[in-house]
Formats: structure tokens, sequence, C-alpha cells
């Protein structure tokens, strides 16, 4: 005769669980939302994004007119970071200069991130000699310093704002070539990997769908970290007169261009060096922040 306490017992529900796991990166938002840093950089660089977005909106005058009576004027109710030597109102050309700086940064990185994570992958995942050759390659470009790099490209190329970005994203995507290298190695030697393989999936799935998720991590870091440095690659060459042409409110221009009038107009190179430094610095702030919080490490 059956125990009726036993069928009561056995079909009493299991202790509960955390009701469901959460996802590691919903934990590495929370443990982001957290850090002080990061939410300052992000706050900082969405102030950037949104007085590129609305620029006309929060600005009184062209960033290109040239109004000659109003040269070289100080900060005042009128012009709040003064004028440039052509009476150009220098706040307005720092807010529309967000815009180029911002795409610059942007579209280089995505050509790195493109192009070193392709290479990254080819030569983590397959091995052999396509990783001899990949990483011979990637070597060859890190020898020479990252502007170095860019400055030979862009003369190859020709000083143009499109082929500044094109030499910027070139010259940094060995980086992203090797850091997703690394991860690949890593990731490649987990279980679920080899069971695809062993059932036949085809590479090209393995990688978009395993392999490709797994490595985002450290990805998405040097991705936002890479973008301050982009910028201030960007500005340089602008600077040296590789990048943005006159009359373009960039800011690497804007610096060249006031320069000659550090003595009598400091305004002129003050504000657009404040925009480059504080866009760079929210995003540092931002990137640590996401290396933190994409560590698994930091979980608790």
């Amino acid at each position: 005769m059956s125990n009726p306490a036993l069928h009561q017992s056995s079909a009493a529900p299991s202790p509960a669980r955390p009701a469901l796991q959460r996802s590691l990166w919903l934990d590495s938002l929370r443990r982001l939302a957290r850090n002080p840093g990061a939410v300052l950089g992000l706050g900082l660089l969405a102030l950037m994004i949104l007085a590129a977005l609305f620029a006309p909106q929060i600005t009184r005058h062209d960033p290109t007119e040239i109004v000659p009576r109003d040269r070289l004027q100080g900060p005042n109710v009128e012009h709040w970071f003064g004028t440039d030597a052509f009476g150009r109102d220098i706040y307005t050309r720092v807010v529309y200069g967000a815009r180029i700086s911002l795409v610059v940064g942007v579209v280089s990185v995505a050509i790195a991130t493109v192009l070193g994570v392709t290479l990254g992958i080819l030569a983590g995942y397959f091995g052999g000699i396509a990783d001899a050759l990949i990483m011979r390659g990637v070597d060859v470009m890190l020898a020479f310093p990252g502007i170095l790099l860019a400055l030979v490209i862009v003369g190859v190329l020709g000083p143009d704002l499109l082929n500044a970005m094109i030499a910027v994203g070139l010259s940094a995507a060995p980086t992203y070539a090797r850091v997703t290298r690394s991860a690949v190695l890593q990731t490649k030697t987990n279980l679920y990997i080899e069971a695809a393989t062993v059932a036949g999936v085809p590479a090209w799935q393995i990688v978009l769908r395993h392999l490709l998720p797994n490595i985002l991590g450290p990805i998405v870091v040097v991705t936002t970290l890479g973008v301050a440095g982009a910028i201030i690659a960007g500005a340089s060459l602008s600077f040296l007169g590789l990048g943005a042409r006159p009359p373009t409110p960039e800011w690497g221009l804007m610096l060249s261009e006031g320069r000659s009038y550090l003595r009598q107009a400091w305004w002129i190179t003050t504000f657009p060096g404040l925009a480059i430094m504080l866009t760079v610095l929210a995003i540092n702030l931002l990137g640590d922040g996401l290396r933190d919080a994409l560590d698994p490490r930091m979980q608790k």
C-alpha cells in the first residue's frame, strides 16, 4: 500500500530558484549604471551628440560666414566663445564641429572594426597558413605608430576628410585584429564550438551564431575606446592640413587656424581644444566603465 505522505511530498513543488537567470548583458548594464565615471561619461557624450544633432536650433550664426567687422572679438554676449580672424562665431563652429568629429570617430572605428574583426576571426578560427600570413601583416603594421601610418595612407590617397577617415580606420585595424584573434582562440576551445564542428555545422554558421556573439564583450570595449583615439587622430590630420579643408568647422582645423593668434586671441584655440578634451574624456570614461562591466571577474 502506497504511502499518501510520499505521494504528497513528491507532488510538492521544488524549492523556488531565482525567478529567471539574468543575462550577462543585463547584468553588465546594471553594473555600468552603478559606475559613476561611466554615467558621467555617458552624460557628457549624450550632450555632445545632442549638440551635434540640434546645432541649427542652439546657434544663431552661420559657421562659415565671414564677417570682417567682427574679427578677433573676445567672448561676449553676442559671441559667447568670441570670433576668429575672419569674424566667424567660434561657438557656432565648435557646435557644428561636433558633427564632423563624431562622424570621423564613428566612421573610422567602423572601418577598423569591420576589417580588424574579419581578419581576427579568420586568423583565430582557421589558424594555419591564414593565421601566419594575417598576423605577420598585422605585426608589420603595428611596428609603425598609428598616426605615422595614417599619415602615409592619407598621403597616398590625398588630403581629404573622407580619406582621413579611411586612413585612421586602416591604421587602427591591426589592434582590432589582435584583440579579436585572442578572443576567438579562447572561445573556440569551448565544448559547444567543438560539438557544432563535429556535427558538421558550416564554419560560417559557427562563426555567426556561436563564436561572434561570445566575443562581443572585448570588441565593444575596444571599439568604444577606439572612437576617442579616432577623433584625436582625425583632428591631428586636419591640424596638419591633411583632413578637413577650410572653411569646414572641424576642431583640428580650428586649432590650426588659431595657432597664429595664441597671444592676442587665445579663445580661437581654447574652445575647440576643450571640446576635443571633453569628448575624448567622456568616451574614455564610458569605455572604462564598459570594460569593468563586461569583465566576468567583476561579477559577484
